[in-house]
């Protein structure tokens, strides 16, 4: 159903993705490292997972924010064996069954999801699936979500993950990355291709970008999705929630399933805003342990200051005086994060909210 919220897995499930569909896959049974990459909520990890599904490899999929949140913001090597674990156990029995010959496994319990390796050296762990790919004909793929969390592997910023995924390019060639990012600049800051002092420079590989809908394939989304359970809804329900939710197909999905819920467009509309303002006030909170003038940013380019003196003399007024340097620097961590994009017009640069719903609820903060 099209208005299911969770993730999709299967392409019938999706809405106009076929095109991205296959070039995912294609790209993850070719290059030794794949790039997903668009905004939140924009359907990355159903894109991801329905490629994983129809690939002839075998996808490990792993949501590096669940990595990030089990452990209070340090990845360990502990936690990240556990989670390869926990995801091998999702593979299909005709997968697994023959793949846990390879590996030194202490316990296994699907029931449970409890799968604890004999090895403590990833390393050793990637070698054996490696094997297990060469001797199978398989491409072993492993999948990371949200990967920019990853930095956070370690005691050293992600080096020490960075090595391991370097190892695997150069020695085992069954195994093949995905990384998924919707803080694009902070997932290539961290990745490092074009830094000539990272372990990952000059390494090949592959990016797709995953962009919202238009307005006319908003509008056949929800036409769709509300045409598969029989309801009939309004044109002009339809054209107000996608100007309130633009084409970002997670916005549409929470609006459509509330309205099945409903049967009322204003309703369905004030619950998605809600689980907006919900999701946006959770990762504010985490801008706000860097700086709390990244919020006083935000609401200053949601409220129309598009220009970098303007933003900065709201932040002024608001905060007090900030450094030309330190203010750039702010700005910048945002747009890698992907919070704001810049782009230049008659020769000026402009700011603007990436997210139109998370726009609008700045702005009502």
């Amino acid at each position: 159903m099209l208005f299911e919220p969770r993730p999709k897995t299967r392409r019938e499930e999706i809405f106009d993705r076929e095109k991205e569909i296959t070039e995912v896959i294609k790209s993850i049974e070719n290059y030794p490292i794949t790039l997903i990459l668009g905004i939140r909520r924009v359907g990355k990890s159903s894109v991801l997972k329905v490629a994983l599904n129809e690939s002839n490899t075998v996808g490990v999929y792993i949501d590096a924010r669940k990595l990030y949140t089990n452990v209070g913001g340090w990845i360990t090597k502990d936690e990240l064996k556990r989670e390869l674990g926990n995801a091998l156990l999702n593979l299909k029995p005709k997968i697994l069954k023959p793949l846990l010959s390879y590996l030194n496994i202490s316990k296994v319990s699907v029931k449970g999801f409890e799968f604890s390796f004999k090895e403590q050296n990833l390393v050793e762990i990637l070698e054996k699936l490696n094997k297990f790919g060469e001797e199978k004909g398989k491409t072993i793929v492993l999948a990371f979500d949200e990967a920019q969390y990853l930095r956070f592997y370690g005691t050293k910023g992600g080096k020490e993950f960075l090595a391991l995924v370097a190892y695997a390019y150069d020695n085992l060639p069954r195994i093949h990355f995905v990384f998924t990012g919707s803080e694009i600049g902070l997932l290539h800051d961290f990745l490092g291709f074009e830094n000539h002092e990272a372990l990952l420079f000059g390494r090949i590989h592959n990016e797709i970008t995953i962009t919202p809908f238009t307005r006319e394939k908003s509008l056949e989304f929800l036409k769709r999705g509300f045409n598969e359970v029989n309801l009939k809804v309004r044109e002009w329900e339809l054209e107000r929630a996608v100007e309130v939710l633009d084409g970002i197909p997670g916005w549409l999905v929470e609006y459509g399933f509330h309205y099945l819920h409903t049967k009322d467009s204003k309703k369905a509309l004030e619950l998605t805003m809600r689980k907006a303002q919900q999701t946006m006030l959770e990762e504010i909170k985490e801008l706000e342990k860097r700086s709390r003038r990244y919020t006083f940013i935000l609401k200053a380019v949601a409220l129309g200051f598009n220009r970098w003196e303007k933003i900065k003399g709201y932040l002024e007024a608001h905060e007090g005086r900030i450094t030309n340097a330190r203010f750039s620097s702010l700005l910048k961590n945002l747009e890698r994060m992907s919070w704001i994009k810049s782009e230049f017009k008659d020769g000026k640069k402009l700011y603007s909210i990436t997210d139109p719903v998370i726009e609008r609820v700045l702005r009502e903060l």
